[in-house]
C-alpha cells in the first residue's frame, strides 16, 4: 500500500520486540500513525515506554519487528540502506536532546553537512547553512566550534542542521530536555517559528505536557498503545 497524499510519514501495524538470546523483550505492536504536511505531533509517555524506539522506526534509524513505514510515500523496509539514508538525508530532520554535533567541525560546516551528503554544490550549501543560522540567531557564531558555544546555542545549531535539506519533517527526541527552562522555551519557540515558516511536519517526543498542549495533537504511548489525547487529557 502505498502513503496517501498529504501524509510525511505513515506507520501501519508497527511492532517493536528486542531479541536477547531467549529472551523476548515487547515494546510495542500494531501501533498505526500517519503523520500530515506541515502538522505538530507530540508524543508523551513515561521513560522506557518506547517512545525514543517508535521515532527511531519513524526515521528509518531502527527496523521494526513487523509492520511498515512510509517516509514520502517510499516503504523504507524496501529500500537499500544507501537509499534509505538517502532519503533520510533529504526527507527528514533530527533533532536529539543532546546536540550530536562534530566537535572538530565549526557550526557552519555541521550545518553545511547534510546538504554535502545529498550532492550539493559547496556554495549553496555554504549558503543554505549560513541562512538558517542567520535564521536561529547564530549568525555571529558561524565560525565557532561546538565547544566554543554555549548549550543553547549548540541545540540552536542542531536545528538549523536538521532544516537545512528543507526535509519534509523533523523528528525531535527530548531536544530541549537538557536545557535550562529560559533556554528550552527559547528553543521550542524557534521550533515552532520555522515549523510555521517552512511547513516543516514536526514529531516531538517528550515527557512534558505543556510543550504538548502547543502542538497540534498530543499522543501517548502506554503500556505498547498508541492514544490520541483530548485537550482537556493533556
Amino acid at each position: 500500500m502505498s502513503e496517501p497524499m498529504g501524509d510525511v510519514i505513515r506507520a501501519e501495524r508497527l511492532g517493536k520486540t528486542y531479541a536477547e538470546g531467549r529472551l523476548r523483550t515487547p515494546v510495542f505492536d500494531g501501533l498505526d500513525l500517519a503523520v500530515h504536511a506541515g502538522e505538530t505531533v507530540a508524543i508523551l509517555g513515561a521513560s522506557g515506554a518506547g517512545k525514543s524506539t517508535l521515532l527511531h522506526l519513524l526515521g528509518g534509524l531502527d527496523t521494526p519487528t513487523s509492520g511498515e513505514v512510509y517516509v514520502g510515500g517510499q516503504k523504507m523496509s524496501a529500500l537499500s540502506d544507501a537509499a534509505r539514508g538517502a532519503l533520510r538525508n533529504r526527507a527528514l530532520g533530527f533533532v536529539y536532546q543532546f546536540h550530536h554535533l562534530l566537535p572538530e567541525f565549526t557550526a557552519l560546516e555541521n550545518v553545511m553537512l547534510p546538504v554535502m551528503l545529498a550532492g550539493e554544490p559547496v556554495a549553496q550549501a555554504t549558503q543554505r547553512a549560513r541562512a538558517l543560522l542567520e535564521a536561529v540567531g547564530l549568525g555571529h557564531r558561524v565560525d565557532h566550534k561546538p565547544g566554543e558555544l554555549s548549550g543553547g546555542e549548540r541545540q540552536r545549531a542542531a536545528v538549523a542542521r536538521a532544516l537545512v535539506n528543507r526535509p519534509a519533517c523533523v523528528l525531535g527526541d527530548e531536544p530541549t530536555g537538557n536545557l535550562d527552562e529560559k533556554t528550552a522555551a527559547n528553543v521550542f519557540e524557534l521550533m515552532l517559528d520555522l515549523n510555521r515558516e517552512q511547513r516543516t511536519s514536526l514529531v516531538l517526543v517528550t515527557h512534558d505536557r505543556r510543550l504538548g498542549r502547543r502542538l497540534d495533537r498530543v499522543l501517548e504511548l502506554h503500556e505498547g498503545r498508541l492514544r490520541e489525547l483530548r485537550p482537556d487529557e493533556v
